[in-house]
């Protein structure tokens, strides 16, 4: 492979795509392996559209597809965005052709995942994807790589920046979520269409495909529970920190005799834990392996620097002409893995009501509790300011979660409450 010359075509010129192009523009012979490297094809959806680099020496594509099949590239890359339409079918026909794939696309690889590693390995060419889950942080090599010779049982983690901003943005100035998606949108944090980022489905995304890494499974979307943080409150914040919890959105797959359960939403981390202490729009990453026990990463999720590096990390590795199955296991193999019903899963939690001042509130409540076989491990009732009503907090021993969600139904008919009782599940780290 020493003294090669590497053809990249590059489909998508926004943030990352402009940073891979400075990055193979300073230092085209960046590989370890050898060899060197010359975007000579892009395509994008404005040709004329002011950006930070220089395009006018390369060949235009109107159609990323017809850049995917183009005979004047080596390695296809992908940064279109979105599971299907054109980022699809250049993928699709770049693998059709024989050519490499790097791909930053979290939903098109956890939604399309297994007939796109079908198709790589039914040509022999690699689709790799490290800069679609964390960036910069090497999450995806980690599991295809360095934990091969272990049995992962369950990795977790926070796995999207914007809500990690906006949550330590809420707890820092006490101001409500629309506030501080308003402040992140203008900082460029959050999309003007944040759905994808505060709703949990970007970082569902990210956690299919590390489950599918993890477990040798195939990537199944479909089946993540997918809970976002638009109803956490400044009150909730507050008083969580108050009983020694901070809010943060954690993605978590894990495998059992039962099969895998892959989630996402808000839970309370013990403030001394490495994910609450992991602020502003990082990411943080754990993997528990059988033997080597637990491996902490931590870092960027997005940017322009961290996820071209990321691709280039990849294409470095396509040039070193390494050959591995995209999923862990050969793709003809794959399954969808079998879904644990998560309202067995023993689970503690943290529920904060809303009283009435007056007698009879908290013998309401824990006879509520004790009718589901639901029983409290710590109790709070503090004022706050302006909530309209008393603010009482607890915390259940585990308990399975089909037995807290009753008891939250039941508990939204007690006269003694002004509102539905808000509960948060505690991350069992």
């Amino acid at each position: 492979m020493t003294g090669r010359t590497w053809a990249i075509g590059v489909a998508g010129l926004g943030t990352v795509g402009g940073g891979l192009l400075n990055l193979l523009g300073e230092r085209p012979a960046f590989a370890p392996a050898g060899g060197r490297t010359v975007v000579t094809g892009v395509s994008a959806r404005s040709r004329s559209r002011p950006r930070p680099v220089d395009i006018s020496g390369l060949t235009w594509f109107d159609d990323p597809v017809a850049l995917a099949r183009s005979n004047d590239i080596d390695i296809f890359v992908e940064l279109v965005g979105g599971s299907d339409g054109p980022a699809k079918a250049a993928v699709e026909a770049a693998l059709a052709a024989g050519k490499p794939v790097v791909t930053a696309n979290k939903a098109l690889v956890a939604e399309h995942g297994a007939e796109l590693a079908r198709l790589a390995e039914a040509n022999g060419v690699p689709l790799l994807f490290e800069a679609a889950v964390m960036g910069g942080a090497p999450a995806v090599k980690m599991l295809r790589e360095a934990m091969v010779g272990d049995e992962v049982e369950a990795v977790f983690g926070i796995l999207n920046g914007t809500c990690n901003f906006i949550l330590s943005e809420m707890e820092l100035t006490g101001r409500p979520f629309a506030d501080v998606l308003a402040e992140a949108q203008r900082l460029g944090y959050a999309e003007a269409e944040p759905t994808m980022d505060v709703g949990g489905f970007d970082a569902a995304h990210k956690i299919t495909i590390l489950a599918a890494l993890a477990f040798g499974c195939a990537p199944t979307y479909a089946a993540a529970e997918v809970e976002g943080i638009d109803k956490i409150t400044p009150i909730d914040i507050r008083l969580a920190k108050d009983l020694g919890y901070r809010v943060k959105l954690v993605a978590s797959a894990e495998r059992s005799g039962d099969g895998v359960s892959v989630s996402v939403h808000p839970a309370l981390a013990p403030l001394g834990h490495p994910l609450a202490q992991t602020g502003g729009a990082l990411n943080a990453l754990f993997i528990q392996g059988r033997t080597i026990g637990r491996i902490f990463i931590q870092g960027p999720g997005a940017g322009a620097g961290p996820t071209a590096a990321a691709v280039a990390a990849d294409i470095a590795d396509v040039m070193t002409g390494a050959v591995r199955p995209v999923f862990q296991a050969p793709a003809e193999t794959l399954q969808p893995f079998r879904r644990v019903d998560s309202g067995l899963r023993p689970t503690r939690a943290y529920v904060r009501l809303l009283a009435r001042d007056q007698p009879g509130v908290l013998a309401a409540i824990t006879e509520t509790l004790a009718e589901v076989g639901v029983s409290i491990d710590s109790f709070l009732q503090r004022p706050v300011e302006n909530a309209g009503g008393v603010p009482i907090v607890l915390t259940t021993h585990p308990a399975p979660e089909h037995r807290l969600f009753e008891a939250v139904r039941r508990m939204e008919g007690l006269a003694e409450l002004i509102e539905a009782p808000r509960m948060i599940r505690i991350a069992p780290i």
